[in-house]
């Protein structure tokens, strides 16, 4: 049995833990988070491996987006396989319209078996009506170009030209 502690991205405290069974596969776990938080279920949702920062890695999509072939899904993803041991880490991202952002924390394995799972064992917060906004925003990288006033060859600046001559 896992028990896992999943946090919503924002401001406030909003935070579930659920308890699974360890053989579910991550579509079912998908299913479990967005119905403690009180969503449908319906929208498209992917999980993401992370390090202990919380570094966003390989996508974990709901369903298998290979053209042909065998691809990596939910579906195809056993918990205990996916995150073996406690501390480990996922961020689940639901509906990409939205974006609703959370981080997903397995906080104890146990041997335990229980009929009645999975469960909600702890409710703190509740979900806001609206998403979190999300700001993404990159490092400024310096390409070797160096900046637009830069640009200048023996043509003159190309701000400079009048199109509309031509």
């Amino acid at each position: 049995m896992y028990k896992i502690r999943i946090i919503l991205d924002t401001k406030e405290d909003i935070i579930r833990t659920i308890l699974v069974e360890e053989t579910i596969n991550l579509e079912i776990l998908h299913k479990t988070i967005a119905s403690s938080f009180g969503f449908a279920g319906q929208e498209m949702a992917s999980f993401y491996r992370t390090d202990d920062e919380w570094t966003q890695g390989e996508e974990i999509p709901l369903f298998n987006m290979a053209e042909a072939g065998e691809d990596i899904s939910m579906k195809s993803c056993i918990l205990n396989e996916t995150l073996p041991e406690e501390n480990s880490k996922l961020i689940y991202v639901y509906d990409f319209l939205k974006m609703w952002t959370f981080y997903v924390d397995v906080v104890e394995i146990s041997d335990e078996k229980r009929d009645d799972l999975p469960q909600i064992i702890l409710t703190v917060g509740e979900i806001p009506a609206e998403a979190p906004e999300k700001e993404f925003v990159a490092e400024k990288i310096d390409d070797g170009f160096g900046d637009e006033d830069d640009i200048d060859d023996e043509f003159g600046h190309f701000d400079d030209f009048d199109y509309n001559e031509y």
